[in-house]
Protein backbone atom coordinates (compact mmCIF):
# COMPACT_ATOMS: atom_id res chain seq x y z
CA UNK A 1 0.00 0.00 0.00
CA UNK A 2 1.39 3.37 -0.96
CA UNK A 3 1.84 6.15 1.58
CA UNK A 4 -0.66 8.31 -0.27
CA UNK A 5 -3.36 5.64 -0.23
CA UNK A 6 -2.75 5.08 3.48
CA UNK A 7 -3.18 8.80 4.12
CA UNK A 8 -6.64 8.84 2.56
CA UNK A 9 -7.73 5.70 4.44
CA UNK A 10 -6.76 7.03 7.85
CA UNK A 11 -10.17 8.63 8.56
CA UNK A 12 -11.91 5.22 8.48
CA UNK A 13 -10.12 4.21 11.68
CA UNK A 14 -11.06 5.00 15.27
CA UNK A 15 -9.58 8.27 16.55
CA UNK A 16 -9.01 10.10 19.76
CA UNK A 17 -11.01 13.27 20.27
CA UNK A 18 -9.02 16.21 18.88
CA UNK A 19 -11.45 19.04 19.78
CA UNK A 20 -13.88 19.55 22.63
CA UNK A 21 -16.34 21.31 20.35
CA UNK A 22 -16.90 22.22 16.70
CA UNK A 23 -18.39 25.45 15.33
CA UNK A 24 -19.08 25.26 11.60
CA UNK A 25 -20.10 28.54 9.95
CA UNK A 26 -21.31 28.27 6.39
CA UNK A 27 -22.33 31.06 4.04
CA UNK A 28 -24.51 30.64 0.96
CA UNK A 29 -23.14 31.39 -2.50
CA UNK A 30 -19.80 32.86 -1.39
CA UNK A 31 -17.46 33.11 -4.38
CA UNK A 32 -14.06 31.85 -3.21
CA UNK A 33 -12.22 34.76 -4.78
CA UNK A 34 -14.25 37.34 -2.88
CA UNK A 35 -12.21 37.48 0.33
CA UNK A 36 -9.18 39.52 1.19
CA UNK A 37 -7.24 36.44 2.27
CA UNK A 38 -7.94 34.83 -1.12
CA UNK A 39 -6.45 37.83 -2.87
CA UNK A 40 -9.37 40.05 -3.84
CA UNK A 41 -8.12 43.64 -4.10
CA UNK A 42 -11.43 45.29 -3.16
CA UNK A 43 -13.54 43.06 -0.90
CA UNK A 44 -13.13 43.76 2.82
CA UNK A 45 -13.20 40.66 5.06
CA UNK A 46 -11.02 41.54 8.07
CA UNK A 47 -12.49 38.92 10.41
CA UNK A 48 -12.16 36.03 7.97
CA UNK A 49 -8.67 37.23 7.03
CA UNK A 50 -7.71 37.19 10.71
CA UNK A 51 -9.23 33.73 11.07
CA UNK A 52 -7.13 32.47 8.16
CA UNK A 53 -3.98 33.78 9.89
CA UNK A 54 -4.91 31.72 12.96
CA UNK A 55 -5.32 28.51 11.00
CA UNK A 56 -5.20 26.85 7.59
CA UNK A 57 -6.76 28.23 4.42
CA UNK A 58 -7.46 25.77 1.60
CA UNK A 59 -6.71 27.25 -1.81
CA UNK A 60 -8.39 24.52 -3.87
CA UNK A 61 -11.68 23.71 -2.12
CA UNK A 62 -14.84 22.78 -4.03
CA UNK A 63 -18.49 21.97 -3.56
CA UNK A 64 -19.76 18.65 -4.91
CA UNK A 65 -22.68 20.20 -6.79
CA UNK A 66 -23.02 23.92 -7.54
CA UNK A 67 -26.58 24.43 -6.32
CA UNK A 68 -28.01 24.58 -2.81
CA UNK A 69 -29.94 21.37 -2.11
CA UNK A 70 -27.59 18.81 -3.73
CA UNK A 71 -24.53 20.54 -2.29
CA UNK A 72 -25.98 20.51 1.21
CA UNK A 73 -26.90 16.86 0.85
CA UNK A 74 -23.32 15.97 -0.08
CA UNK A 75 -22.07 18.12 2.80
CA UNK A 76 -24.38 16.36 5.26
CA UNK A 77 -23.84 12.78 4.09
CA UNK A 78 -20.24 12.80 2.90
CA UNK A 79 -21.45 11.16 -0.31
CA UNK A 80 -21.65 12.27 -3.90
CA UNK A 81 -24.99 13.36 -5.33
CA UNK A 82 -25.24 10.38 -7.70
CA UNK A 83 -24.82 8.07 -4.70
CA UNK A 84 -27.74 9.56 -2.75
CA UNK A 85 -30.08 10.75 -5.54
CA UNK A 86 -30.43 14.30 -4.23
CA UNK A 87 -30.17 15.55 -7.78
CA UNK A 88 -31.68 19.01 -7.62
CA UNK A 89 -33.66 21.48 -5.53
CA UNK A 90 -36.71 19.19 -5.65
CA UNK A 91 -34.86 16.16 -4.23
CA UNK A 92 -33.97 17.43 -0.72
CA UNK A 93 -32.19 15.46 2.00
CA UNK A 94 -34.75 13.68 4.18
CA UNK A 95 -32.59 12.08 6.86
CA UNK A 96 -31.18 9.21 4.77
CA UNK A 97 -28.40 8.21 4.54
CA UNK A 98 -27.05 9.14 7.96
CA UNK A 99 -25.47 12.57 8.21
CA UNK A 100 -22.53 13.68 10.31
CA UNK A 101 -25.22 15.28 12.47
CA UNK A 102 -26.53 11.77 13.25
CA UNK A 103 -23.03 10.49 13.88
CA UNK A 104 -21.92 13.11 16.41
CA UNK A 105 -25.28 13.00 18.18
CA UNK A 106 -24.90 9.25 18.58
CA UNK A 107 -21.43 9.91 20.01
CA UNK A 108 -23.01 11.93 22.81
CA UNK A 109 -22.45 15.41 21.39
CA UNK A 110 -25.09 18.11 21.36
CA UNK A 111 -25.60 18.67 17.61
CA UNK A 112 -27.41 21.96 16.99
CA UNK A 113 -28.15 23.91 13.82
CA UNK A 114 -29.05 27.58 13.59
CA UNK A 115 -30.27 28.87 10.24
CA UNK A 116 -30.57 27.52 6.71
CA UNK A 117 -30.51 23.76 6.15
CA UNK A 118 -32.51 23.43 2.91
CA UNK A 119 -33.56 19.88 3.73
CA UNK A 120 -37.05 18.43 3.31
CA UNK A 121 -38.30 19.13 6.81
CA UNK A 122 -37.42 19.13 10.49
CA UNK A 123 -37.05 16.21 12.87
CA UNK A 124 -35.14 13.57 10.88
CA UNK A 125 -31.87 15.28 10.05
CA UNK A 126 -29.85 14.19 13.08
CA UNK A 127 -29.63 17.43 15.04
CA UNK A 128 -30.69 17.57 18.66
CA UNK A 129 -32.37 20.84 17.78
CA UNK A 130 -32.86 23.06 14.73
CA UNK A 131 -33.12 26.76 15.57
CA UNK A 132 -34.67 29.10 12.98
CA UNK A 133 -34.45 26.42 10.28
CA UNK A 134 -35.01 27.19 6.62
CA UNK A 135 -36.09 24.17 4.58
CA UNK A 136 -37.29 23.81 0.99
CA UNK A 137 -40.65 25.41 0.15
CA UNK A 138 -43.58 23.24 1.33
CA UNK A 139 -41.24 20.28 1.74
CA UNK A 140 -41.16 20.03 -2.07
CA UNK A 141 -38.66 22.59 -3.30
CA UNK A 142 -38.26 23.82 -6.87
CA UNK A 143 -40.45 21.44 -8.87
CA UNK A 144 -40.21 23.59 -11.99
CA UNK A 145 -36.46 23.06 -12.00
CA UNK A 146 -37.10 19.39 -12.82
CA UNK A 147 -37.96 20.40 -16.41
CA UNK A 148 -34.61 20.12 -18.16
CA UNK A 149 -34.95 18.81 -21.70
CA UNK A 150 -36.46 20.68 -23.36
CA UNK A 151 -35.93 23.64 -21.08
CA UNK A 152 -39.00 25.79 -20.47
CA UNK A 153 -39.01 29.56 -20.77
CA UNK A 154 -38.00 30.94 -17.41
CA UNK A 155 -40.00 33.92 -16.20
CA UNK A 156 -38.88 36.69 -13.89
CA UNK A 157 -35.27 36.71 -15.06
CA UNK A 158 -35.22 40.52 -14.98
CA UNK A 159 -35.75 40.52 -11.22
CA UNK A 160 -32.12 39.83 -10.34
CA UNK A 161 -31.04 43.07 -12.02
CA UNK A 162 -34.04 45.12 -10.93
CA UNK A 163 -33.73 44.11 -7.27
CA UNK A 164 -30.08 45.13 -6.80
CA UNK A 165 -30.14 47.95 -4.26
CA UNK A 166 -28.93 49.37 -0.95
CA UNK A 167 -31.60 48.05 1.41
CA UNK A 168 -32.05 45.45 4.15
CA UNK A 169 -33.32 42.28 2.51
CA UNK A 170 -35.12 39.52 4.38
CA UNK A 171 -31.90 37.50 4.12
CA UNK A 172 -29.93 40.22 5.92
CA UNK A 173 -32.58 40.33 8.65
CA UNK A 174 -32.64 36.53 8.87
CA UNK A 175 -28.85 36.28 9.09
CA UNK A 176 -28.81 38.94 11.79
CA UNK A 177 -31.28 36.82 13.79
CA UNK A 178 -29.18 33.69 13.18
CA UNK A 179 -26.07 35.48 14.46
CA UNK A 180 -27.90 36.80 17.51
CA UNK A 181 -29.11 33.30 18.37
CA UNK A 182 -25.66 31.81 17.80
CA UNK A 183 -24.01 34.36 20.09
CA UNK A 184 -26.66 33.77 22.75
CA UNK A 185 -26.44 29.98 22.43
CA UNK A 186 -22.65 29.93 22.69
CA UNK A 187 -22.75 32.26 25.67
CA UNK A 188 -25.03 29.81 27.47
CA UNK A 189 -22.57 26.89 27.11
CA UNK A 190 -20.80 26.67 30.47
CA UNK A 191 -18.31 24.30 32.03
CA UNK A 192 -19.86 20.87 32.41
CA UNK A 193 -22.03 21.08 29.31
CA UNK A 194 -21.72 18.13 26.93
CA UNK A 195 -19.44 18.62 23.92
CA UNK A 196 -21.24 20.32 21.07
CA UNK A 197 -21.19 20.71 17.31
CA UNK A 198 -22.87 23.99 16.33
CA UNK A 199 -23.77 24.47 12.67
CA UNK A 200 -24.36 28.18 11.92
CA UNK A 201 -25.80 28.52 8.42
CA UNK A 202 -26.20 31.98 6.90
CA UNK A 203 -28.12 32.83 3.72
CA UNK A 204 -25.98 35.68 2.42
CA UNK A 205 -24.37 36.49 0.03
CA UNK A 206 -27.04 34.62 -1.94
CA UNK A 207 -29.11 36.92 -4.15
CA UNK A 208 -31.22 39.07 -4.06
CA UNK A 209 -28.40 41.58 -4.35
CA UNK A 210 -29.52 43.75 -1.45
CA UNK A 211 -27.71 44.93 1.66
CA UNK A 212 -28.02 47.99 3.93
CA UNK A 213 -26.23 51.13 2.74
CA UNK A 214 -23.68 50.75 5.57
CA UNK A 215 -22.16 47.91 3.54
CA UNK A 216 -23.32 48.85 0.04
CA UNK A 217 -21.66 52.26 0.20
CA UNK A 218 -18.23 50.74 0.87
CA UNK A 219 -18.20 49.51 -2.72
CA UNK A 220 -20.46 51.89 -4.60
CA UNK A 221 -17.62 54.42 -4.72
CA UNK A 222 -15.54 52.12 -6.94
CA UNK A 223 -15.64 52.13 -10.72
CA UNK A 224 -17.30 49.13 -12.37
CA UNK A 225 -13.98 47.93 -13.82
CA UNK A 226 -12.50 47.86 -10.31
CA UNK A 227 -15.39 45.72 -9.07
CA UNK A 228 -15.01 43.38 -12.05
CA UNK A 229 -11.32 42.74 -11.42
CA UNK A 230 -10.20 39.28 -12.62
CA UNK A 231 -13.44 38.60 -14.50
CA UNK A 232 -13.48 36.89 -17.88
CA UNK A 233 -16.09 38.47 -20.16
CA UNK A 234 -15.90 35.91 -22.99
CA UNK A 235 -19.25 34.16 -23.36
CA UNK A 236 -19.00 30.35 -23.41
CA UNK A 237 -19.81 28.69 -26.75
CA UNK A 238 -20.49 25.21 -25.41
CA UNK A 239 -24.09 24.20 -26.29
CA UNK A 240 -24.90 23.06 -22.74
CA UNK A 241 -23.75 26.41 -21.35
CA UNK A 242 -25.51 28.40 -24.04
CA UNK A 243 -28.75 26.57 -23.22
CA UNK A 244 -28.30 27.27 -19.49
CA UNK A 245 -27.54 30.93 -20.13
CA UNK A 246 -30.61 31.30 -22.35
CA UNK A 247 -32.76 29.64 -19.68
CA UNK A 248 -31.35 31.73 -16.83
CA UNK A 249 -31.39 34.82 -18.99
CA UNK A 250 -30.25 37.25 -16.34
CA UNK A 251 -27.39 39.14 -17.94
CA UNK A 252 -29.44 40.54 -20.83
CA UNK A 253 -31.38 42.54 -18.23
CA UNK A 254 -28.25 44.10 -16.73
CA UNK A 255 -26.86 47.38 -17.91
CA UNK A 256 -23.65 48.75 -16.43
CA UNK A 257 -25.51 50.63 -13.71
CA UNK A 258 -27.29 47.45 -12.60
CA UNK A 259 -24.03 45.49 -12.72
CA UNK A 260 -22.41 48.12 -10.52
CA UNK A 261 -25.28 47.94 -8.02
CA UNK A 262 -25.29 44.15 -8.02
CA UNK A 263 -21.55 43.85 -7.38
CA UNK A 264 -21.65 46.60 -4.74
CA UNK A 265 -24.46 44.77 -2.96
CA UNK A 266 -22.82 41.34 -3.27
CA UNK A 267 -19.50 42.57 -1.91
CA UNK A 268 -21.43 44.41 0.79
CA UNK A 269 -23.16 41.16 1.76
CA UNK A 270 -19.77 39.45 1.97
CA UNK A 271 -18.58 42.17 4.35
CA UNK A 272 -21.78 41.83 6.38
CA UNK A 273 -21.21 38.06 6.64
CA UNK A 274 -17.63 38.76 7.71
CA UNK A 275 -18.91 41.04 10.47
CA UNK A 276 -21.29 38.29 11.65
CA UNK A 277 -18.47 35.75 11.67
CA UNK A 278 -16.47 38.20 13.77
CA UNK A 279 -19.25 38.35 16.36
CA UNK A 280 -19.30 34.56 16.68
CA UNK A 281 -15.51 34.26 16.88
CA UNK A 282 -15.40 36.93 19.59
CA UNK A 283 -17.73 34.88 21.79
CA UNK A 284 -15.66 31.76 21.14
CA UNK A 285 -12.46 33.58 22.07
CA UNK A 286 -14.06 34.41 25.42
CA UNK A 287 -15.40 30.86 25.93
CA UNK A 288 -13.59 28.60 28.44
CA UNK A 289 -13.16 25.94 25.75
CA UNK A 290 -12.50 28.38 22.93
CA UNK A 291 -8.93 27.25 22.34
CA UNK A 292 -10.11 23.64 22.13
CA UNK A 293 -12.86 24.37 19.60
CA UNK A 294 -12.50 23.53 15.92
CA UNK A 295 -13.82 26.40 13.77
CA UNK A 296 -14.71 25.81 10.13
CA UNK A 297 -15.79 28.43 7.60
CA UNK A 298 -17.00 27.58 4.11
CA UNK A 299 -19.86 27.97 1.62
CA UNK A 300 -22.22 25.61 -0.20
CA UNK A 301 -21.13 26.91 -3.64
CA UNK A 302 -19.99 30.08 -5.37
CA UNK A 303 -21.57 32.82 -7.52
CA UNK A 304 -20.77 33.74 -11.13
CA UNK A 305 -21.33 37.49 -10.60
CA UNK A 306 -21.83 38.18 -14.31
CA UNK A 307 -18.59 36.50 -15.30
CA UNK A 308 -18.99 35.09 -18.84
CA UNK A 309 -22.48 36.60 -18.88
CA UNK A 310 -23.57 34.17 -16.13
CA UNK A 311 -25.20 34.94 -12.77
CA UNK A 312 -26.02 32.51 -9.97
CA UNK A 313 -24.17 29.19 -9.92
CA UNK A 314 -24.99 25.95 -11.84
CA UNK A 315 -21.76 25.64 -13.89
CA UNK A 316 -18.36 24.06 -13.32
CA UNK A 317 -16.25 27.20 -13.66
CA UNK A 318 -14.28 28.23 -10.58
CA UNK A 319 -16.63 31.15 -9.76
CA UNK A 320 -19.47 28.69 -9.27
CA UNK A 321 -17.96 25.41 -8.06
CA UNK A 322 -15.05 26.62 -5.88
CA UNK A 323 -15.64 27.54 -2.23
CA UNK A 324 -13.65 29.24 0.53
CA UNK A 325 -12.52 26.93 3.32
CA UNK A 326 -10.76 27.95 6.53
CA UNK A 327 -9.96 25.76 9.56
CA UNK A 328 -8.86 27.04 12.98
CA UNK A 329 -8.41 25.12 16.20
CA UNK A 330 -6.31 22.69 18.19
CA UNK A 331 -3.70 20.89 16.13
CA UNK A 332 -4.42 23.03 13.05
CA UNK A 333 -1.30 24.56 11.42
CA UNK A 334 -1.36 28.36 11.75
CA UNK A 335 -1.05 30.86 8.90
CA UNK A 336 -0.77 28.07 6.35
CA UNK A 337 -2.20 27.80 2.84
CA UNK A 338 -2.92 24.18 1.95
CA UNK A 339 -2.80 23.46 -1.78
CA UNK A 340 -4.22 19.94 -1.62
CA UNK A 341 -7.56 19.90 -3.47
CA UNK A 342 -10.49 19.13 -1.15
CA UNK A 343 -14.27 19.24 -1.29
CA UNK A 344 -17.28 19.44 0.98
CA UNK A 345 -17.55 15.65 1.35
CA UNK A 346 -14.39 15.98 3.46
CA UNK A 347 -16.37 17.81 6.15
CA UNK A 348 -18.12 14.60 7.31
CA UNK A 349 -14.93 12.73 8.30
CA UNK A 350 -13.38 15.92 9.66
CA UNK A 351 -16.15 16.62 12.16
CA UNK A 352 -16.59 12.98 13.12
CA UNK A 353 -12.88 12.50 13.71
CA UNK A 354 -12.69 15.69 15.74
CA UNK A 355 -15.38 14.35 18.05
CA UNK A 356 -13.91 10.84 18.27
CA UNK A 357 -16.50 9.07 16.13
CA UNK A 358 -15.50 5.98 14.12
CA UNK A 359 -16.54 6.35 10.49
CA UNK A 360 -18.31 4.10 7.99
CA UNK A 361 -15.94 2.26 5.67
CA UNK A 362 -17.36 3.52 2.37
CA UNK A 363 -16.84 7.27 2.68
CA UNK A 364 -14.75 8.87 -0.06
CA UNK A 365 -13.82 12.00 1.89
CA UNK A 366 -10.84 12.49 4.17
CA UNK A 367 -10.12 14.34 7.41
CA UNK A 368 -9.20 17.95 6.63
CA UNK A 369 -7.09 18.28 9.78
CA UNK A 370 -4.86 15.42 8.60
CA UNK A 371 -4.70 16.96 5.13
CA UNK A 372 -3.73 20.36 6.57
CA UNK A 373 -0.91 18.82 8.62
CA UNK A 374 0.50 16.75 5.76
CA UNK A 375 2.60 17.97 2.81
CA UNK A 376 0.50 19.19 -0.10
CA UNK A 377 -0.77 16.52 -2.47
CA UNK A 378 -1.67 18.64 -5.51
CA UNK A 379 -2.81 15.65 -7.57
CA UNK A 380 -5.49 14.54 -5.12
CA UNK A 381 -8.62 14.35 -7.34
CA UNK A 382 -11.81 16.27 -6.60
CA UNK A 383 -15.21 15.76 -8.19
CA UNK A 384 -18.43 17.70 -8.65
CA UNK A 385 -21.62 17.15 -10.67
CA UNK A 386 -24.72 19.08 -11.72
CA UNK A 387 -28.12 17.73 -12.78
CA UNK A 388 -30.43 20.57 -11.84
CA UNK A 389 -32.26 23.59 -13.27
CA UNK A 390 -31.06 24.85 -16.63
CA UNK A 391 -28.94 21.81 -17.55
CA UNK A 392 -29.87 19.87 -20.68
CA UNK A 393 -27.39 17.14 -19.75
CA UNK A 394 -25.33 16.04 -16.77
CA UNK A 395 -22.29 18.22 -16.08
CA UNK A 396 -19.24 16.84 -14.26
CA UNK A 397 -15.98 18.31 -12.96
CA UNK A 398 -12.87 16.29 -12.27
CA UNK A 399 -9.73 18.12 -11.18
CA UNK A 400 -6.28 16.64 -10.73
CA UNK A 401 -3.38 18.98 -10.08
CA UNK A 402 -3.31 21.96 -12.44
CA UNK A 403 -5.77 20.41 -14.90
CA UNK A 404 -9.53 20.49 -14.71
CA UNK A 405 -11.89 18.45 -16.86
CA UNK A 406 -15.48 19.55 -17.35
CA UNK A 407 -17.40 16.67 -18.90
CA UNK A 408 -20.91 16.72 -20.35
CA UNK A 409 -22.88 13.54 -20.90
CA UNK A 410 -23.23 13.09 -24.67
CA UNK A 411 -21.39 16.35 -25.47
CA UNK A 412 -17.84 17.57 -26.02
CA UNK A 413 -15.69 18.12 -22.89
CA UNK A 414 -13.70 21.14 -21.78
CA UNK A 415 -10.17 21.03 -20.36
CA UNK A 416 -8.44 23.88 -18.54
CA UNK A 417 -4.94 24.44 -17.21
CA UNK A 418 -5.68 26.37 -14.02
CA UNK A 419 -2.04 27.31 -13.55
CA UNK A 420 -1.60 28.97 -16.95
CA UNK A 421 -5.25 29.97 -17.42
CA UNK A 422 -6.81 30.62 -13.99
CA UNK A 423 -9.81 32.46 -15.53
CA UNK A 424 -10.62 29.38 -17.66
CA UNK A 425 -10.66 31.29 -20.92
CA UNK A 426 -9.30 28.69 -23.33
CA UNK A 427 -10.36 25.05 -23.41
CA UNK A 428 -7.54 22.67 -24.35
CA UNK A 429 -9.84 19.71 -25.01
CA UNK A 430 -9.37 19.93 -28.81
CA UNK A 431 -5.62 20.59 -28.65
CA UNK A 432 -3.73 17.44 -29.73
CA UNK A 433 -0.82 18.40 -27.48
CA UNK A 434 -3.10 17.81 -24.47
CA UNK A 435 -4.84 14.66 -25.70
CA UNK A 436 -2.98 12.50 -23.19
CA UNK A 437 -3.99 14.80 -20.32
CA UNK A 438 -7.61 14.72 -21.46
CA UNK A 439 -7.54 10.91 -21.62
CA UNK A 440 -5.98 10.62 -18.16
CA UNK A 441 -8.65 12.82 -16.61
CA UNK A 442 -11.48 11.08 -18.47
CA UNK A 443 -10.21 7.73 -17.20
CA UNK A 444 -10.00 9.10 -13.65
CA UNK A 445 -13.55 10.43 -13.87
CA UNK A 446 -14.74 7.05 -15.15
CA UNK A 447 -13.40 5.45 -11.96
CA UNK A 448 -15.84 7.59 -9.97
CA UNK A 449 -18.87 7.15 -12.21
CA UNK A 450 -20.13 6.45 -15.71
CA UNK A 451 -21.34 9.94 -16.62
CA UNK A 452 -23.83 8.72 -19.21
CA UNK A 453 -25.43 6.27 -16.78
CA UNK A 454 -25.54 8.84 -13.98
CA UNK A 455 -27.05 11.50 -16.23
CA UNK A 456 -29.69 9.06 -17.47
CA UNK A 457 -30.55 8.05 -13.89
CA UNK A 458 -30.98 11.69 -12.89
CA UNK A 459 -33.34 12.33 -15.80
CA UNK A 460 -35.29 9.14 -15.01
CA UNK A 461 -35.74 10.06 -11.35
CA UNK A 462 -36.80 13.57 -12.33
CA UNK A 463 -39.31 12.29 -14.87
CA UNK A 464 -40.82 10.06 -12.19
CA UNK A 465 -41.22 13.06 -9.87
CA UNK A 466 -42.69 15.15 -12.70
CA UNK A 467 -45.33 12.46 -13.31
CA UNK A 468 -46.06 12.23 -9.59
CA UNK A 469 -46.80 15.95 -9.47
CA UNK A 470 -49.15 15.95 -12.45
CA UNK A 471 -46.88 16.21 -15.47
CA UNK A 472 -45.14 18.97 -17.38
CA UNK A 473 -48.19 21.20 -17.83
CA UNK A 474 -48.94 21.14 -14.11
CA UNK A 475 -45.35 22.09 -13.24
CA UNK A 476 -45.30 24.87 -15.80
CA UNK A 477 -48.00 26.56 -13.74
CA UNK A 478 -45.75 26.51 -10.67
CA UNK A 479 -44.31 29.80 -9.45
CA UNK A 480 -40.58 30.27 -10.05
CA UNK A 481 -38.51 30.05 -6.85
CA UNK A 482 -35.45 32.28 -7.38
CA UNK A 483 -34.59 31.96 -3.70
CA UNK A 484 -36.26 30.24 -0.76
CA UNK A 485 -38.05 32.76 1.49
CA UNK A 486 -36.56 33.27 4.93
CA UNK A 487 -38.68 32.03 7.88
CA UNK A 488 -39.12 35.46 9.48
Amino acid sequence: MSARLFLWRLPTLAHRIVAKNVVFIIADEHNRGCLGCYGHPVVQTPNLDALALRGTRFSAAYCNSPICVPSRSALATGRYVHETGHWDNAHPYNGYPDSWHHQVREAGCNAVSIGKLHFKSEGVNGFNSEILPLHVVDGLGDLKGLLRNPLPTKKGTADMAADAAACASEYFQYDSMITDHAVEWLGAQKDGCPPFVLFISLTMPHFPFQVPSKYFDIYSKYELDDLRTLQNQILPKHPALQALRNYMNYDDHFDDAARHSALSAYFGMVTAVDEMVGRVVKVLDEHPDGEDTLIIYSSDHGENLGNRGLWGKSVMYEDSVAVPLILVGPDIPKNIVCGTPVSLIDIYPTICKAMGKTLPQNLKGADLVSIAKAPDVPDRPVFSEYHAAGSITGMFMYRVGRYKLIAYAGMAPQLFDLLEDPTETYSLAQDPDYAHILTQLQNGLAEICDIDEVSAKAFADQQELIRFHGGVNALMKQTDIPHTPAPI
